[in-house]
């Protein structure tokens, strides 16, 4: 399963389904000029590394990729000096980690997108996602209503990738 993200238009294409999608408040980059807290969504075909799920979020497992139950201790390094940055850590934790936990349901369900791992540059951006979106820009993830990440859910299978790309009709060669 591919989900193409269309940055200038804010739309997600799932399944034969074109659904909202609010992307960084700096816009869309190339991959390569991705900084740590630029707000830029990164553009590019990333694979989707982890599937977690708050147990409470009334989400359905999906069926066909592999996933896990967030837990209240779940972080994510965000700290260009952590040997974890940009790796899922455990909270508390010596060096500056996003919570995964939140009060606001932004990450009752959270794709990890493959951006800038194996290896993670310090610096190059972490922290990149698929979640639930408010009613503001992200800090560079893409986000989705409740009903599009259910039908996201749905749809994964192992291998599934979310494509980041400006407009549908750019063909530029991604990173």
């Amino acid at each position: 399963m591919r989900i193409l993200v269309e940055t200038d238009a804010g739309l997600i294409h799932i399944d034969g389904r074109t659904l909202p999608c609010a992307i960084g408040r700096g816009g869309a980059c190339e991959a390569a000029d991705k900084r740590e807290g630029d707000g830029r969504t990164p553009l590019g075909q990333w694979p989707i590394r982890a599937i977690m799920l708050r147990p409470d979020s009334g989400f359905d497992p999906p069926a066909g990729a592999s996933w896990r139950w967030l837990r209240p201790s779940d972080g994510w390094s965000d700290d260009v000096a952590d040997p974890a940055y940009n790796q899922p850590v455990r909270h508390p934790h010596p060096f500056s980690a996003e919570r995964m936990w939140r009060d606001d349901a932004h990450y009752d369900a959270v794709l990890v997108l493959g951006h800038n791992d194996r290896p993670a540059g310090p610096g190059l951006g972490s922290a990149i996602f698929l979640h639930l979106r408010g009613d503001k820009p992200t800090e560079g993830c893409v986000a989705v209503d409740r009903e599009a990440m259910a039908s996201v859910l749905e749809c994964l299978t192992h291998g599934s990738t979310v494509e980041i790309r400006r407009h549908i009709g750019d063909r530029a060669p991604l990173g």
